[in-house]
């Protein structure tokens, strides 16, 4: 309201008429739907601090880390404890550490090959280590024919954070 006159000024913005919200859009109906091919890369196109990445690996070996509450039992809220292993996976150019987490370390077996979605790279004390959040996935697909480059663990080299100064 104007304080001077006592009559409310007109509204500036108006309201847009209001759509069909159930249509839907053109490709949708045209049963094309938007989604990207995967992009699948190697081991040793792996970056530090990055996300997102595609790739076919073989499981090496398998070691546990973390067994938390009770693994078969029920535990708060219906869930199970938590479990944590290190799982190093690698391909025809190198190996790296994946961290595997509850589910996740029951499909990781020694001599299995896993096709890994939208993973990430985790930084731990360092080094690289693969993750798969609740974002990503992890399938069993056959038999891998390459012969995983052991000599190449990724997971062992040290990275260090620095701080760049720009003039």
């Amino acid at each position: 309201m104007s304080t001077t006159t006592g009559r409310r000024q007109p509204q500036q913005w108006r309201r847009q008429p209001r759509t069909n919200v159930a249509a839907k859009p053109p490709a949708a109906a045209a049963g094309t739907v938007g989604l990207r091919k995967p992009v699948f890369v190697t081991v040793e196109d792996l970056k530090p601090g990055t996300a997102g990445h595609t790739l076919v690996a073989k499981v090496m070996s398998s070691e546990s880390v973390l067994s938390k509450g009770r693994v078969g039992g029920v535990m708060g809220g219906g869930r199970g404890g938590t479990r944590v292993a290190e799982c190093v996976v690698g391909d025809e150019t190198g190996t790296l550490v994946f961290t595997a987490r509850n589910e996740q370390v029951d499909l990781l077996k020694p001599g299995e090959t896993v096709i890994i979605r939208n993973a990430k790279i985790d930084m731990f004390k360092g080094t690289m280590r693969l993750a798969v959040d609740k974002w990503g996935r992890i399938e069993i697909t056959e038999p891998a024919t390459f012969v995983v480059k052991e000599d190449n663990n990724l997971s062992l080299v040290e990275y260090e954070l620095v701080n760049v100064v720009e003039e």
